[in-house]
């Protein structure tokens, strides 16, 4: 079974249980920075429209999917709902903030002989939140809005993410923060 991730999971997996090391050759999915979290930080959400990038994957150290969507859920601090999933041999899933990757998720897992997959399955909330469209420049103006702290974290966030989950805006948020 396997988690996928392309944010903080990968730098800083806190209590979830892993097997072995993160991979490199994930589904590639739509991913960008879309969602505010509690404490401020922009975060990589699924996001319809943009472009595709590769993500990154583990196994989990539990065989059971439920102990495995558990112990995301715990990690990520959030709801079942929030947590993704399919399983191969119940023809199941939930993938409730861009369904539209399931076909993609399916067709990698079943290349890579796996019987499940999970991930982090929050919705996009910049738009809802900020009153904006997800631009670069609003993305910009957000951060440039934050102070101490939120701020400091906001921007780990970003410069921590892995390097291959290189999105449609990351290349000009960084640009506009390191200025």
């Amino acid at each position: 079974m396997a988690i996928l991730g392309w944010g903080s999971l990968i730098w800083k997996p806190g209590n979830l249980h892993i097997s072995g090391r993160w991979q490199t050759d994930g589904p590639f999915l739509p991913i960008e920075f879309a969602r505010i979290s509690k404490d401020g930080k922009l975060t990589l959400v699924l996001y319809l429209g943009t472009k595709p990038v590769q993500t990154l994957w583990a196994l989990s150290a539990y065989e059971d999917l439920n102990q495995a969507k558990k112990n995301l859920r715990e990690r990520e601090g959030t709801s079942m709902e929030s947590i993704g999933y399919l399983s191969i041999l119940e023809n199941d899933s939930n993938c409730r903030a861009v369904p539209q990757v399931l076909d993609y998720i399916r067709q990698w897992a079943v290349a890579k002989g796996l019987n499940a997959v999970i991930w982090t399955d929050l919705p996009a909330n910049f738009k809802e939140i900020t009153k904006t469209e997800l631009n670069a420049e609003n993305i910009t103006a957000y951060l440039s809005s934050l102070i101490g702290a939120s701020r400091e974290k906001a921007i780990e966030y970003i410069k921590k993410a892995p390097s291959q989950v290189e999105t449609k805006l990351r290349r000009k948020i960084e640009i506009a923060i390191d200025a």
